[in-house]
């Protein structure tokens, strides 16, 4: 399988910064129920926050850190996962959908011990 190029990174980093935004916005404008203003919330704080992890991940792939692309995609998965999950139950979707928002959040969790583990393991430059 072919790496993607940095443009599809960094595009996927972007979008998922934007949809962040949105729902975040969404949450604190267009939405009364408590409950879906908490998904909502919390789903666009993580989002958000793994969107710059994935730039992040991908800038230290590019200077040569071994598992950083593996990094970002779990990030990224992690996102559509958590993240969309949580919009879904704001918009509607049945409560057992729910379910599988912690598989997201195991994503996010693989990826930043992934991310220590090659952290504490790399070589020293002299």
């Amino acid at each position: 399988m072919k790496a993607w190029p940095p443009k599809t990174w960094t595009g996927l980093a972007a979008i998922s910064g934007l949809l962040a935004v949105g729902f975040g916005a969404f949450a604190a404008h267009g939405v009364r129920d408590p409950k879906a203003v908490e998904w909502l919330h919390t789903g666009s704080q993580y989002q958000m926050s793994h969107a710059l992890a994935v730039l992040a991940a991908f800038g230290l792939h590019r200077a040569g850190a071994r598992g950083m692309g593996l990094v970002a995609g779990l990030f990224l998965f992690g996102s559509l996962i958590f993240a969309g999950s949580l919009y879904a139950l704001a918009l509607g979707a049945p409560r057992i959908l729910g379910a599988i928002t912690p598989i997201g959040g195991l994503s996010f969790m693989i990826g930043w011990a992934l991310l220590a583990w090659r952290a504490f393991t790399l070589r020293d430059q002299a």
